[in-house]
């Protein structure tokens, strides 16, 4: 396996290979390309009570979406994890495959942009969901249209395609 520099990247995208909508060439780095934050999240509720970690759980009674429109921000006080998803789709052909990463600038500041689950498959077409953490000791106030994260491309040995849960998520 190898990891995609910008030249190859761009030859990806030019050949289909992998699609990112909507994208400029601004976002395109060495080696990865920077996501935007999305305008929906997914706050987790206040629960009283031993939530179950199980392969049939439901993340989705556990928390409920905000919206936050451009301009605004929501604040993600310390200790506290939320659910954030790009505003970019990817899809990436059956030879290549992709991490998540935070950008270092957010790192300094406590903020961890994807906390698990980095790793994308080959195949996938979707918006990528981010689980971002405040291991900061401050409030930090979090806006959509930011550029939150990095995607860096790898390319495999074989094809190979994702048939997840999550396949063809667009929405939190």
């Amino acid at each position: 396996m190898s990891i995609l520099t910008r030249d190859a990247i761009l030859e990806e995208m030019k050949t289909g290979g992998a699609v990112i909508e909507p994208f400029t060439e601004d976002q395109l780095g060495p080696g990865s390309v920077d996501l935007h934050l999305g305008n929906d999240f997914r706050v987790f509720k206040k629960v009283h009570r031993i939530v179950k970690v199980t392969e049939d759980i439901d993340y989705d009674s556990f928390s409920e979406t905000v919206y936050v429109e451009d301009g605004k921000y929501l604040v993600l006080m310390p200790n506290e994890t939320i659910l954030g998803i790009t505003r970019e789709r990817i899809h990436l052909s059956e030879n290549l495959c992709g991490w998540l990463e935070g950008r270092s600038r957010y790192a300094r500041l406590g903020l961890l942009v994807h906390i698990s689950a980095s790793f994308m498959q080959p195949g996938i077409d979707n918006h990528q969901v981010l689980e971002m953490s405040n291991c900061s000791p401050m409030p930090l106030a979090i806006y959509p249209g930011t550029k939150i994260c990095q995607f860096v491309f790898g390319r495999t040995e074989g094809g190979a395609t994702y048939g997840g849960k999550f396949k063809n998520q667009r929405k939190l």
